[in-house]
């Protein structure tokens, strides 16, 4: 319904109200590292900065001419990234509330992901470029320099859509279809393809050496990514699964389902 909501994980119970942007629908979301503010990219194209104590907007960013797809926290919370439909990444200081880099030429037609990669001055952007001279979708990702805006690289071997990108020990992109890919970020080279998902993958989450997966097929799926296996059975929903994430210790992971709950596990 395009609100926020904060929730005590030990009690189930939502605590306060719903929170609301009463100028656009909230599509995305990323906590800062120290917990005290939150990131959303809403469908008007701005970012909000919230407060996590009062649930208020303090700060509105706006460049993105499309629904802003995702948004991440570099590790040091002074820095945000956000990506969008119309194919743009924007880099904003926390700090001063100022823009630090406006990228509107990423060579996607949309950008569907943005992660920082920790302790560099990189971040990459995912998405697909339907202006290929050959009449194929580029669905490469590309790797900046978030000081000056170049491109440092571009991994190529993705076939369909990027729509999700994390960070563990290596950085890891997520297809629209069956297909996890983890990328030596010190070569760029790609060393391990996870492709034994039964259905299209929705999201991915990582916590040092434990990746989890959610599909279309009502299932959650945790793998080893020392050894690229499955950890333990699917974990069931009642529905498809569109979104994970791990607690801050990786005690827990919860996912988001279609049934309109959330579950810890």
């Amino acid at each position: 319904n395009g609100s926020l909501q904060v929730w005590n994980l030990k009690s189930g119970e939502q605590i306060g109200d719903n929170w609301w942007d009463i100028e656009s629908d909230v599509h995305t979301i990323a906590l800062s590292p120290d917990g005290e503010n939150l990131a959303s990219g809403s469908k008007d194209g701005a970012v909000r900065l919230w407060n996590i104590d009062t649930g208020k907007v303090i700060n509105k960013w706006t460049g993105h001419k499309g629904l802003v797809t995702s948004v991440c926290w570099h590790q040091d919370g002074l820095q945000v990234v956000s990506g969008s439909l119309n194919g743009t990444a924007w880099q904003w200081n926390v700090e001063n509330r100022e823009t630090l880099l406006a990228l509107t030429e990423t060579r996607h037609t949309r950008v569907e992901a943005v992660v920082y990669l920790p302790d560099t001055n990189m971040f990459v952007t995912a998405g697909f470029d339907e202006s290929s001279t050959i009449g194929l979708r580029d669905c490469s990702v590309k790797v900046w320099d978030a000081m000056t805006g170049e491109l440092v690289t571009t991994l190529k071997g993705h076939t369909d859509t990027v729509s999700c990108l994390t960070w563990g020990v290596e950085l890891i992109s997520r297809l629209a279809d069956h297909w996890i890919r983890i990328w030596n970020t010190s070569t760029w080279e790609q060393i391990i393809c996870l492709d034994e998902h039964s259905a299209g993958v929705n999201a991915i989450a990582v916590y040092d050496c434990i990746l989890a997966s959610t599909l279309h097929n009502k299932t959650a799926q945790l793998w080893n990514l020392d050894n690229g296996q499955p950890i333990s059975s699917p974990i069931k929903h009642a529905d498809a699964v569109s979104c994970v994430s791990f607690s801050a210790d990786g005690q827990l992971v919860a996912t988001g389902c279609h049934d309109h709950n959330v579950y810890a596990w």
